[in-house]
């Protein structure tokens, strides 16, 4: 809302007029603008340090000297500067800024914080990417909501984006629940045990790394099936379709109760091939190399790392052969400008040699490629291991949270006001999820507490979402006695306090602010935008009655501030991915 470039520009442009007209030689740094500490400071601050040695006076008198020219200038942006001590700022005048706000976000509505950043641009987004050995657990849950919060902000900034999922259905880790099935199963399923099918499969891989422990043969066994499974082995493969199945229809259940989505699946088991075929032909043309067993491998001492198997020595690929295939086979469908794989801190070493890979195989879109990585997720009793089943499932996780804030409604006593409680209950844990998740910097490890991200109070989801219900709560009231306000006309010049201005300048910053956050693919921005907003609103609806009957003038206008921030927060947290609730 405040045009910040406007400012800086003109600001640049005076003090090297005054610089000319001194008679000065030489060329000044570039402006910087800030925001000030302190609201009484001003909207803009802009530091005169480096520049008042090049004037041959003290910043103090060079923010005086510039504070003046800039005032006696009658085409000068709205607003008023004023000196600070070494530094010139600025406020704004911002009832005329107010009105083109709240005109702006009418017209946009659910539209409004969109950007133009990304226009014309295709993206790709690569996430989730389950095994098909084991139920998603609490890892996978962090990449869904940074996947899907990120495809979200991207296509706010103008991208055409694609949500891709990679379905890693082959390998030897695949072959070891299917071993360990096959050996102690005794013909049981899913629909048998009553178990949910990826809890099924993934049950037979905690059994296998068991009976690993007893049996020195098992891994050997498990490689043994791989073998059969690239060889078309008939058995092997009725197996593993069967097993696959039962996973990636329990999996699909958890994306439906989780709000997540994709345009187009990718298995591991149709793209490994031509992975093979392209580091082969990488071989013939002297890019890879192949050691005494016959294992070939890419030396990225040209990097700085260490070289990487790209085949095994039996020709069987792995994690990276089937990424070289799947990376080539997309470009094939979907000709993107960018593609971004969101996976974890622990996958950089991998993905920074598939992109040499790729690079030195001709790819000219490899350097558009992006590792989106993310730390690890704790729980506040430690570390969790998928062989031991020890993981949190996000099945459980989701019920876990439901019910808690099922518990929560029932004692508010608000069973009876709301439309649907259990669906309130799955919405306050979805938001809960989706903000803890998501409020950090992508790259730090974080201790998921399920208690805290629950609070009502605080830095979380449910606050966002009880702060979005007392909003809607304040235009129904309004609406049910609009009549007594009609014929009164908004007045911005009314929205004068600290808090009212603090307000509108957060909502007009929304454009801005969805452009970074597609940018540095960082959800965070925007978790922490909703947060500002809501803690800020909060302060003034304490100090601030909003529908008087006694000033009408001013309760349409406080009307007309509600409707801009929650009309900033909805848009907001619907690309975070908190579900908005008219009651709560």
């Amino acid at each position: 809302m405040i045009d910040k470039q406007q400012w800086k520009d003109l600001v640049q442009s005076r003090l090297e007029l005054m610089f000319k007209n001194a008679g000065k030689e030489g060329t000044l740094a570039q402006v910087v603008v800030q925001v000030p500490p302190k609201r009484e400071m001003g909207d803009l601050a802009f530091p005169l340090f480096v520049f008042a040695k090049s004037f041959g006076t003290s910043p103090v008198e060079l923010a005086k000297t510039l504070t003046e020219d800039i005032n006696s200038l009658s085409d000068k942006p709205e607003g008023q500067a004023f000196a600070a001590g070494p530094y010139m700022n600025v406020r704004i005048d911002m009832a005329s800024l107010i009105e083109k706000l709240c005109s702006q976000v009418e017209k946009e509505g659910s539209a409004f914080g969109s950007s133009k950043l990304l226009d014309g641009k295709k993206v790709m987004v690569e996430f989730s990417c389950p095994n098909t050995n084991k139920p998603l657990h609490l890892g996978h849950v962090r990449n869904d909501c940074l996947g899907n919060g990120v495809s979200s902000i991207l296509k706010a900034a103008g991208a055409t984006v694609m949500k891709v999922n990679l379905i890693n259905n082959r390998g030897v880790h695949i072959c070891k629940s299917m071993l360990a099935y096959k050996k102690f199963g005794n013909g049981e399923t899913p629909e048998s045990t009553g178990i949910k099918g990826d809890h099924f499969v993934g049950s037979w891989y905690v059994r296998f790394n068991a009976w690993a422990k007893e049996d020195p043969s098992a891994e050997d066994q498990a490689q043994e099936m791989l073998v059969k499974w690239e060889q078309g082995d008939e058995e092997t493969l009725a197996l593993w379709k069967l097993m696959n199945r039962w996973t990636i229809d329990g999996i699909s259940e958890t994306y439906r109760n989780t709000g997540i989505s994709f345009d187009k699946y990718y298995y591991e088991s149709d793209t490994y091939k031509l992975g093979k075929d392209k580091v082969l032909e990488g071989l013939e043309r002297g890019i890879f190399q192949k050691q005494e067993d016959g294992a070939i491998y890419i030396d990225n001492s040209d990097i700085g790392l260490d070289k990487k198997i790209l085949l095994r020595k039996d020709g069987t690929s792995i994690y990276i052969t089937q990424d070289i295939g799947t990376a080539i086979n997309r470009h094939e469908d979907w000709p993107f400008d960018s593609l971004v794989y969101v996976v974890a801190s622990e996958q950089q070493y991998h993905f920074k040699v598939l992109f040499h890979v790729l690079d030195k195989l001709g790819m000219p879109w490899a350097k558009d490629l992006h590792h989106l990585s993310y730390g690890m997720v704790f729980l506040p009793e430690g570390k969790m291991k998928s062989r031991e089943g020890t993981v949190v499932d996000a099945d459980d996780l989701l019920l876990q949270l439901t019910s808690m804030a099922r518990e929560e409604i029932s004692e508010k006593g608000r069973d009876g006001e709301l439309e649907n409680p259990d669906q309130t209950a799955h919405d306050i844990a979805l938001g809960a999820l989706n903000y803890y998740m998501l409020q950090f910097d992508p790259l730090k490890d974080v201790t998921f507490n399920p208690k805290e991200s629950l609070s009502f109070n605080g830095n979380t989801g449910p606050y966002i979402q009880y702060m979005g219900a007392r909003i809607s709560s304040i235009l129904r009231n309004y609406e049910a006695s609009s009549a007594s306000y009609s014929g009164v006309a908004f007045d911005p010049a009314l929205l004068s306090n600290d808090d009212e201005r603090e307000m509108f300048k957060l909502c007009g910053s929304l454009p801005d602010l969805v452009a970074k956050a597609a940018s540095t693919y960082d959800p965070s921005v925007l978790c922490s935008f909703v947060y500002d907003l809501c803690k800020v609103f909060s302060h003034w609806y304490h100090d601030n009655q909003v529908l008087d009957p006694e000033n009408k003038a001013l309760s349409v206008a406080r009307i007309q501030l509600c409707k801009v921030v929650l009309t900033s927060l909805k848009n907001a947290m619907a690309l975070i991915g908190i579900p908005f609730l008219e009651k709560m």
